[in-house]
C-alpha cells in the first residue's frame, strides 16, 4: 500500500467506530468527535481510498456520518429491535417503512408529539394502501381493524422511533412504553432535520430510475455512486442479463476507478464488514499485492487478523468497533451457541468440506446434555427445536454458520432449517467444565444451578470482542 494512504494512528479509533456503527455524535463520543473533526481531510481520503465510501463532517449537526455501500448486502443484517426482552430481531419491513415515514413527517415538523405522529403516519398509508403503495395502518380498532392489528401498528411506530432515537436522529421526552397503549401516555419527539438529512448514503431512487429497473437491480442501483444512462436502464446493464455493474460498465466515461480497484474495495468491504471472509471467492484476496493491502487497511484501522488460505477472520480487541459481544454473556441462547460451537469443531470432516448441520442434529446434542445437566436450558424445555435455532443464529451472526435453504420434506411440505459451517468453526477451541456436583462441595457454597462453565481462547472473529482469557458458560 501507498504510505500515504495510511490511516494516522490518533484516527483509527474514529475510523472503527465509523466502520461499526456509521457515525460519531458530538453528545455521546465527545473526544473521538473531536478528533474526527480535526482528522476529517485525513479521514475522508483513507475512507474514499480503501473503501470507496463517503464521510461527511455536519459540525452544525455535531454529527460525523460515513456513507457506507456494499453491492452484496448481507440478507441476515439489519437494524434490530430495541425492547425489553433479551431478544433482539431484526426489525420486520413494516418496522422499516415506518421508519422512512416517521422521517418524512419529522422533516415537515421537527418537534411533534407522539399521538400525532401515529395519526399523520397513518393518514399517508391510508392515502396510498388502497393501491397497493403503502400497507395498511390502522391504530385505532374499528369494525375492520381489530385491537391486536392496531395494537401492533403502534408497536410498530415505537420500535421506530427507538431505532431513530439509538443512531442519534431523535430525542423523544416521555415513556415510549406506555405509547404502545391506545390511551397510554403521550409524549413530544424532536429531531434534527440536519441528522435527518445525513441519513440516507444512496442517490435519490428518482435520479438512479428504480421505477424503471427490475426488484432484483434496486440494491445495485442503491449501492451504485453515479447515476445512470438510458443504456443502463433500457439492456438491464449487460448484455448477459445485467449481471454487469454499473461501476465497471463505462469506466472511461463515467467512473475514473479500473476493474481492480472495484474489486479491491469489495474485498476490504468485506473484510471490514464480515464477522469472516471467504478468500477463495475473491481473485483478489488470493494475490500477494491483495492480501497484503488488505492486512495494512485492517492494520491502519486497529484491527486483528488471522489469515488461513480458506479464511480471513478478523478481530477488535478493544470492542469500540464492535457490535457483537460473542462469546460473552450468559444467556441461555449464548451458552447454548458455546456448546454448538464446541460440537461443530469435533464433528468429522467429508471429502467436499463441512457436512452441513441440521436441527435434528443440534436437538440430539442438547439432549445430551441435558442427561447429564438436567436443569440446564429449563426455560427450553420440550423446546429444543426453538432453543437449536436461537444458537444457530448466533453462530450465524458471528460467522461461524451459513444458512442454507432446503427445498420443503414431501411429507411435511416444510423445509427443515440447516446450516453449512464456515472454516471458522475449526479456529476456535472450546472447553467445557462441568461443576463439582458433590455434597462437599454445596456445603462449601458452591451455587452451579445446572450446567458447567465454557472457556473460549484462541482466534479472535472480526465482530466479537474476544479477550484471550474470555470466558461463557453453562451455569
Amino acid at each position: 500500500m501507498r504510505q500515504d494512504t495510511l490511516l494516522p494512528p490518533d484516527l483509527a479509533d474514529c475510523a472503527r467506530q465509523l466502520a461499526a456503527r456509521g457515525r460519531l455524535l458530538a453528545e455521546r463520543d465527545p473526544e473521538l468527535y473531536r478528533t474526527a473533526v480535526l482528522g476529517q481531510e485525513q479521514l475522508g481520503k483513507f475512507f474514499a481510498t480503501e473503501l470507496g465510501w463517503r464521510v461527511d463532517v455536519v459540525e452544525h449537526a455535531d454529527m460525523v456520518r460515513l456513507h457506507k455501500r456494499r453491492q452484496d448486502v448481507p440478507g441476515t443484517r439489519g437494524p434490530r429491535l430495541r425492547r425489553e426482552s433479551r431478544d433482539r430481531p431484526l426489525a420486520p419491513r413494516l418496522v422499516l417503512i415506518v421508519v422512512a415515514l416517521v422521517c418524512e413527517q419529522l422533516w415537515r415538523r421537527p418537534r411533534i408529539t407522539v399521538n400525532d405522529l401515529m395519526q399523520a403516519v397513518s393518514q399517508v398509508c391510508a392515502a396510498d394502501s388502497a393501491d397497493g403503495l403503502l400497507p395498511r395502518f390502522r391504530i385505532v380498532p374499528d369494525e375492520e381493524v381489530g385491537k391486536r392489528e392496531a395494537r401492533e401498528n403502534r408497536q410498530s411506530i415505537v420500535d421506530a422511533l427507538r431505532l431513530l432515537d439509538a443512531d442519534g436522529t431523535i430525542v423523544f421526552e416521555g415513556d415510549l412504553d406506555h405509547a404502545v397503549d391506545e390511551d397510554g401516555a403521550d409524549g413530544v419527539v424532536a429531531a434534527s432535520r440536519d441528522r435527518l438529512s445525513a441519513r440516507f448514503s444512496s442517490l435519490s431512487p428518482s435520479l438512479l430510475k428504480l421505477s424503471q429497473l427490475p426488484p432484483d437491480r434496486h440494491v445495485e442501483a442503491l449501492a451504485s455512486d453515479r447515476v445512470p444512462d438510458d443504456a443502463d436502464v433500457d439492456d438491464g446493464g449487460a448484455e448477459d442479463g445485467g449481471e454487469e455493474d454499473w461501476d465497471t460498465a463505462a469506466p472511461g466515461e463515467h467512473n475514473a476507478r479500473t476493474a481492480t480497484t472495484v474489486r479491491r474495495h469489495r474485498a476490504v468491504r468485506r473484510l471490514v464488514d464480515d464477522p469472516g471472509t471467504d478468500p477463495v471467492a475473491d481473485h483478489y484476496l488470493q494475490s500477494s499485492t491483495g492480501r497484503n493491502r488488505a492486512l495494512n487497511v485492517l492494520h491502519a484501522l486497529g484491527l486483528v487478523g488471522t489469515v488461513r488460505r480458506d479464511w480471513w477472520q478478523v478481530g477488535d480487541p478493544t470492542g469500540l468497533g464492535s457490535t457483537m459481544d460473542f462469546p460473552h454473556g450468559r444467556r441461555m441462547e449464548r451458552q447454548a451457541a458455546l456448546a454448538l460451537l464446541r460440537h461443530l469443531g469435533t464433528r468429522p470432516m467429508l471429502d467436499g468440506g463441512e457436512a452441513p448441520v441440521t436441527s435434528a442434529e443440534i436437538e440430539s446434542l442438547f439432549e445430551r446434555i441435558r442427561e447429564r445437566l438436567p436443569r440446564w436450558a429449563a426455560a427450553y424445555d420440550r423446546q429444543q427445536a426453538a432453543l437449536a435455532r436461537a444458537a444457530a443464529s448466533e453462530l450465524v451472526d458471528a460467522g461461524f454458520l451459513v444458512d442454507v435453504a432446503e427445498p420443503p420434506d414431501q411429507a411435511t411440505a416444510t423445509p427443515e432449517p440447516h446450516w453449512r459451517p464456515t472454516p471458522a468453526a475449526r479456529m476456535w477451541q472450546v472447553k467445557v467444565t462441568e461443576p463439582d456436583t458433590s455434597d462437599s462441595h454445596h456445603r462449601s457454597g458452591g451455587h452451579h444451578t445446572s450446567g458447567g462453565h465454557q472457556t473460549s481462547d484462541g482466534t479472535v472473529p472480526k465482530r466479537p470482542v474476544v479477550p484471550d482469557d474470555s470466558e461463557g458458560g453453562l451455569w
